[in-house]
């Protein structure tokens, strides 16, 4: 009997509750403004760039392991290859679309509107140009730092030791 009571209370509370987050949900959706910022944030950035191979690469290690198989249809292969990747490669547009929403949930639209000014800049261009270089120098420099870590907690922890250990044996 109670728990037919709590049910018949909880019913229309999961019920508006679901509609509320339905609303909620549809409210949310970025405006037609609000995803070309996030474009010409991610066309400024060059956010999707390091996916511009996907395809031709998939296309290319299918080639080679097909042919591979069976060489004496390599032209016939590559042309099929060819054609279906030629015939996919506007399912990129479905990735550019994710990617828009991505930077909508993540920036608002007055956000996008300045990240994508910052890097059409020279002081942007600069920065993407050299990201890379940073970016394996960082990696370098972050390399020798943590030897130098390791070497001198490794060090310290070991004199500590033998120095504990000579105090129990006295």
């Amino acid at each position: 009997m109670i728990s037919q009571m709590i049910s018949k209370a909880l019913v229309p509370a999961v019920v508006a509750g679901a509609l509320l987050f339905g609303a909620a949900a549809l409210a949310q959706e970025p405006s037609a403004s609000h995803l070309q910022a996030a474009r010409q944030a991610m066309t400024a950035t060059k956010a999707t760039s390091e996916f511009d191979n996907i395809l031709i690469n998939s296309s290319n290690k299918l080639k080679t392991e097909l042919i591979a198989q069976n060489p004496d249809k390599s032209d016939l292969i590559s042309n099929v290859v060819d054609e279906e990747a030629i015939a996919l490669a506007s399912r990129r547009g479905d990735l550019e679309a994710e990617a828009a929403r991505l930077f909508t949930n993540s920036f608002s639209e007055e956000e996008l509107v300045q990240i994508a000014n910052f890097f059409k800049s020279d002081a942007g261009q600069k920065y993407l140009a050299s990201t890379p270089i940073l970016g394996r120098e960082l990696g370098k420099a972050a390399r020798v730092w943590a030897n130098g870590i390791n070497r001198d907690l490794g060090q310290k922890v070991s004199e500590r030791l033998v120095a504990a250990t000579k105090d129990t044996n006295n």
